[in-house]
């Protein structure tokens, strides 16, 4: 770091401001790898950005194939890929003040030499700082978009992703469904058997929902005991199918209260998404639909019929 002049901290107010102007000028034009490398990295949260500048910064000094970068980050793999491999490569895992925070690994044809090894160990010295508060970043987003009782996605996430899913169907016309499901008689539950037993149930049911569905598909909590499945590529009949296999999937619960034996069914609404729907209206479909179940005896399913 600079020296800072004498009268940055003993001359007068204007002074120091010039004196800090010069330094913050010095900082933005520094050709040094390591401040340029910082300063760049320091503008973005985003561990993808991040990747790329750091493949940028670390081949202009050591030339590579291939660069790679692994991490788990609250139970979601985060990978970042540039270039084809060759036969060397040199791994590191990055840790700072005892907090892993992924490894990288880098590959090319010749073997790597010894001060490339240092020069690229410095690189990564300055960007550990800035790759921690990425990953950082990413997890209390994740958090902010979980349900912390059933660890699948909230109804911040659910709103997200059917605004995204709206402008796909709209943009390509492809076709996504949405299924509402509500556990039947769930007060029932807990006022018969406590918030603990209905906890350990809403936690087992949002299991079953995710075993009942594809990979592509997205399961959220919705509120209280109502989940949303949002089905990506799936019209209305297909999406039908689906809902009953939750509901299959569901009634085979069974909690063991000592003396008694535990289960719930579930009800279930499901609506296509139309051309030029907002998601408002969409997800007001699907709800009315789920009411339809409920007021059939519950423990079904309806759809609410598109219209063409």
């Amino acid at each position: 770091m600079k020296h800072i002049p004498s009268i940055a901290r003993n001359g007068s107010q204007p002074q120091k401001l010039a004196v800090l102007r010069q330094a913050h000028q010095e900082w933005n034009d520094s050709p040094d790898i390591l401040t340029r490398l910082t300063r760049r990295l320091s503008t973005t949260l985003s561990l993808d950005n991040q990747m790329a500048i750091l493949a940028e910064e670390i081949g202009g000094v050591v030339p590579f194939d291939a660069l790679q970068y692994r991490h788990q980050i609250s139970g979601t793999d985060f990978i970042y890929a540039s270039g084809v491999g060759g036969p060397h490569r040199c791994d590191y895992r990055l840790n700072l003040e005892g907090e892993f925070y992924g490894t990288l690994s880098l590959r090319r044809r010749q073997k790597f030499a010894e001060p490339e090894l240092e020069a690229i160990e410095l690189i990564l010295g300055a960007a550990i700082c800035p790759i921690r508060n990425a990953c950082r970043f990413i997890t209390i987003e994740q958090a902010a978009l979980t349900d912390s009782l059933t660890g699948v996605p909230n109804k911040r996430a659910m709103d997200e992703a059917m605004q995204r899913a709206r402008q796909l169907s709209d943009r390509h016309g492809d076709k996504y469904s949405l299924i509402l499901c509500d556990l039947d008689h769930f007060k029932a539950v807990n006022d018969s058997h406590g918030h603990v037993v209905g906890d350990h149930l809403l936690k087992l049911a949002a299991r079953e929902l995710e075993k009942a569905v594809r990979s592509s598909d997205s399961v959220y909590r919705f509120g209280g005991e109502e989940f949303a499945i949002l089905l990506p590529h799936t019209a209305e009949q297909e999406a039908r199918k689906v809902a009953d296999r939750i509901r299959e999937n569901i009634d085979a619960i069974v909690v063991n209260c000592g003396d008694i034996d535990v289960s719930v069914t579930a009800s279930c609404g499901v609506a296509t998404h139309l051309t030029g729907e907002v998601a408002d209206q969409w997800l007001a479909r699907a709800d009315e639909a789920l009411y339809q179940a409920k007021d059939h005896g519950r423990n079904c399913t309806r759809v609410f019929a598109s219209i063409g």
